[in-house]
């Protein structure tokens, strides 16, 4: 007889407490039921069930045989729905959080093309500006920039965007032009409260120290596209990402406050809920992001 069924058999008599529901459960009859226990316990060469005229319940063994078998059957149905699923066509409802700039400027307006490509698909982008809670809060996925917190969610590099000081060459022309980092605490910074420690920028020195410097913001915004317009029009020096400033640098609106200091570079990641698979609307769009970026940073934006 086939293990895995005798196994099913064995764990579907000890779940429903006896052969009659245990046979009902299966949909096969209670002589093949026990049929399958016996051939069970004859290959095992033990006694896994004690059994009365009025209930069936597990010998130690067959306890400690139930614990392990329940583990197996319960992967061999993962696997078979791994199998299933990874066959089916993406569909259902997506859900995705990502931060307002990055949402805007770089996923918006590549989501007709994906819609386009999987027309089973919907999705619901929830834009803002704070970290949210994936399982929680009812979300697939979410679009995470910098440093990844330690969690059980899975991640999966997308690109990548590198952080410089900029400002206004109105402002330069105005304040000047810092020429080290100490210089910044006699300019007018401007800073994105939604990020931890939002007073605090750090920074790499031409030896490779690491700073950080600690100064107050003339102005504190909590979206990134606003400091960047204040940036253009003259308010100060905000440290923001390629993928922000990138076409205000190119069209010459601003410029890099202190050129010789070494770039830092961010990660771009997908993240996602554990487990053993993925879901293939899950799926199907972060493959999707990984090809729409693969020509982006962590400059070329």
């Amino acid at each position: 007889m086939d293990r895995l069924t005798e196994m099913e058999a064995f764990a579907t008599v000890v779940d429903q407490g006896g052969f009659t529901d245990a046979a009902k459960k299966m949909g096969i009859s209670k002589s093949a039921v026990s049929k399958h226990v016996s051939s069970l316990e004859a290959r095992l060469g033990a006694r896994l069930l004690n059994r009365t005229t009025r209930r069936v319940s597990p010998t130690e063994i067959g306890l400690a045989y139930y614990d392990r078998a329940r583990r197996v059957l319960n992967d061999a149905g993962e696997a078979d729905a791994l199998v299933t699923s990874m066959q089916s066509a993406p569909s259902g409802l997506l859900r995705i959080s990502v931060a307002t700039d990055f949402g805007v400027n770089h996923l918006s307006p590549v989501l007709g093309e994906f819609l386009s490509e999987f027309p089973d698909i919907t999705v619901n982008m929830v834009l803002n500006n704070r970290y949210v809670e994936l399982i929680s809060e009812g979300f697939d996925m979410a679009v995470r920039i910098g440093e990844l917190e330690d969690s059980t969610l899975r991640a999966r590099k997308l690109t990548e965007t590198t952080k410089r000081m900029i400002a206004s060459p109105g402002y330069f022309n105005q304040h000047g032009r810092p020429e080290k980092i100490d210089d910044l605490n006699d300019h007018k910074l401007l800073h994105y409260s939604n990020q931890a420690n939002s007073a605090v920028w750090k920074l790499t020195a031409p030896s490779g120290e690491k700073r950080q410097v600690r100064t107050a913001g003339w102005l504190t915004v909590n979206d990134g596209q606003s400091l960047l317009n204040a940036c253009i029009g003259g308010l100060g020096i905000a440290y923001l990402p390629s993928f922000l400033y990138a076409d205000a640098m190119r069209n010459g609106l601003v410029e890099e406050a202190i050129p010789d200091l070494p770039q830092e570079t961010q990660g771009i990641y997908a993240v996602y809920p554990p487990g053993r698979f993925t879901q293939p609307k899950v799926r199907a769009f972060i493959d999707f992001l990984v090809n729409a970026f693969a020509d982006k940073g962590p400059d070329a934006w």
